[in-house]
């Protein structure tokens, strides 16, 4: 693993970014974004709930595990999610180590009525736009990846186009900017994305840090129903779960399973 894997994924997904807007320009995608159909209110979907809710994710591959699943048909996939209770479907759309792509998104969307999330590293207006265009609700701002002024700049932007933002944080320092730019939904990943090493109580140590009222998400380091329910225990309206979902054989029964604590 590279020192700093974080920098090497933002770097190449501003580069992807880059060579697709070399074919589209900015206002060419800004139409396509202003013309699709209005984003569907994910705050109300992940509003929190007297149980747990799951966005569950199309994840082919990985920078820690590699080859995951090879997800032929990612709308199928995010069918059963949505049939088993899934309150959001997350898409990753970066190709390079993750092997995922904007048609995925657009694929999922096409396939479910629920509120579709891009994950991916975004550092520019080109890539929300891209997410709006290509049906997204919800837009990955990573805390880490971005300066203060850029996060807010792309939270407002993110706004305006109707979207949301789950702003992903890793420390306390990360969930203080988080909150000083209005973040509506905070995540916790339990994965340091520098050196992709898990803490699972990571959540629990800055759940209380994130204001009442704002939809408090624990990422990664999900394999069975007792980690959603330690979540779960620590303060989580929402958990975001994606490899123990592909790498299973039933994902339904896998989702219903984590949903059931």
């Amino acid at each position: 693993m590279p020192v700093d894997l974080l920098a090497e994924l933002m770097a190449g997904a501003l580069d992807d970014a880059s060579a697709r807007e070399s074919a589209l320009d900015i206002a060419a995608l800004e139409a396509r974004a202003l013309a699709q159909t209005p984003a569907l209110d994910a705050l109300a979907a992940l509003a929190p709930a007297e149980t747990v809710k799951v966005i569950a994710e199309v994840k082919r591959a990985s920078p820690s595990r590699g080859e995951l699943a090879s997800i032929a048909d990612p709308a199928a996939l995010a069918s059963l999610y949505a049939s088993g209770g899934a309150s959001a479907i997350s898409v990753l759309t970066e190709g390079r180590r993750f092997k995922g792509s904007l048609a995925d998104l657009e694929a999922v969307r096409s396939a479910v009525d629920v509120p579709v999330l891009r994950k991916d590293f975004i550092g520019t207006e080109y890539q929300v736009l891209e997410a709006r265009a290509s049906g997204a609700d919800i837009v990955l701002l990573i805390v880490a990846a971005l300066d203060q002024l850029t996060l807010e700049r792309l939270h407002a932007f993110t706004t305006s186009l109707g979207m949301v933002a789950l702003v992903e944080t890793h420390d306390a320092v990360e969930v203080s900017r988080a909150v000083d730019i209005g973040a509506r939904i905070v995540g916790v990943n339990a994965r340091d994305l520098s050196t992709f090493e898990l803490d699972a109580d990571l959540f629990g140590r800055l759940s209380d840090r994130i204001p009442a009222g704002t939809i408090k998400v624990a990422e990664s380091a999900v394999k069975h129903p007792a980690d959603v329910a330690h979540y779960r225990a620590s303060g989580a309206d929402v958990v975001l779960i994606g490899e123990a979902l592909v790498t299973g054989d039933d994902p339904v029964t896998t989702l219903k399973e984590f949903l059931s604590v």
